[in-house]
């Protein structure tokens, strides 16, 4: 009998979070010979995400809770519940049933085929602004581009097999990201188009602002090609400068005048705008070696849900 463990990251979702675990236990109901339980994480939610979560793991023996200590964000948390695992295969999935649990059939199935990686894939993106979809497609045409992988009309709706998770725990980053680490590990992989559902209650917790932070961290952590753009700016100022410097002489041996002061400026002005954006960049990067010499943990457990241990399915 297979065993899955369903991971979902919870944050500021106390109205829908007992909706959502009716509805993936459903969904996995239809599917044989599979045990499962439920690795709730609640990420320092400010409503009443913990108690309902408590709830829910006070009625139902295959589903354990654990509270973080502070808001660490979506990332530590995928990552407290992959750790939690305890060597079984792992479903990722949101709590406002975003990522729909009609498709879990379908998952549970290629995986059983001998697929290791089971990744949902967008065929539309719900109700999102023109300004976060904007956004999004431009932070994925440039990753696809430094890193070479696609991660088009992606998500962290996915299903790894147990061997994955354990290759998943070998990456020692304090930082992750974990479409594209989950990407760089490789494995047999097949994807699952999937329309994004409405929400169930509340609201997202993604703004403009997360955005671009997410999109500075998963670049930074996942290719040094940014610093090499330095590198390429560089040269290119070097060849334009021996250009001009050639022009300058020619111009005085022929004793010719040249009012140069706009183009100086002009030059100033460039010259200290790739500076400065260079130094930027290459800050990015050293905060990141920073973080990650300090070896902190990616998250802190204040409290957990008391657990028998059991799966769905399983005789008391």
């Amino acid at each position: 009998m297979r065993e899955l463990a369903v991971v979902i990251p919870v944050y500021n979702e106390a109205e829908q979070i007992a909706r959502t675990v009716a509805a993936v236990e459903a969904a996995l109901g239809d599917c044989s010979d599979l045990r499962y339980r439920f690795l709730l994480v609640d990420d320092g939610s400010a409503d009443g995400s913990w108690q309902a979560i408590s709830k829910l793991a006070d009625d139902k023996p295959h589903l354990r809770g654990v509270r973080l200590s502070r808001n660490f964000g979506k990332e530590a948390a995928l990552c407290a519940g992959l750790d939690l695992a305890e060597g079984v295969s792992c479903l990722i999935m949101d709590a406002d049933l975003q990522h729909p649990p009609d498709v879990l059939p379908r998952m549970v199935a290629l995986w059983r085929e001998g697929y290791d990686v089971v990744e949902g894939v967008k065929t539309s993106r719900g109700k999102e602004s023109l300004s976060y979809r904007l956004l999004a497609g431009s932070f994925y045409w440039i990753l696809e581009r430094l890193s070479g992988f696609s991660f088009e009309n992606g998500s962290d709706f996915k299903l790894l097999d147990a061997k994955v998770v354990a290759a998943w725990k070998r990456m020692g980053e304090s930082r992750t990201f974990f479409r594209g680490m989950s990407a760089w590990l490789g494995f047999r992989r097949v994807t699952v188009p999937f329309a994004v559902g409405e929400r169930g209650a509340g609201r997202s917790g993604w703004s403009a602002f997360k955005l671009i932070r997410l999109a500075v961290d998963a670049i930074s952590s996942f290719t040094s090609a940014p610093l090499h753009v330095v590198t390429i700016l560089g040269l290119f100022l070097f060849l334009f400068a021996g250009v001009l410097g050639a022009q300058t002489l020619a111009n005085k041996v022929r004793w010719l005048a040249v009012d140069g002061f706009t183009t100086v400026i002009l030059l100033q002005l460039l010259i200290g705008s790739i500076l400065m954006m260079s130094l930027g960049i290459i800050g990015i990067y050293i905060a990141r070696i920073f973080d990650e010499v300090k070896h902190r943990p990616r998250y802190v457990i204040a409290e957990a849900t008391a657990s028998t241990g059991k799966d769905s399915g399983e005789p008391d």
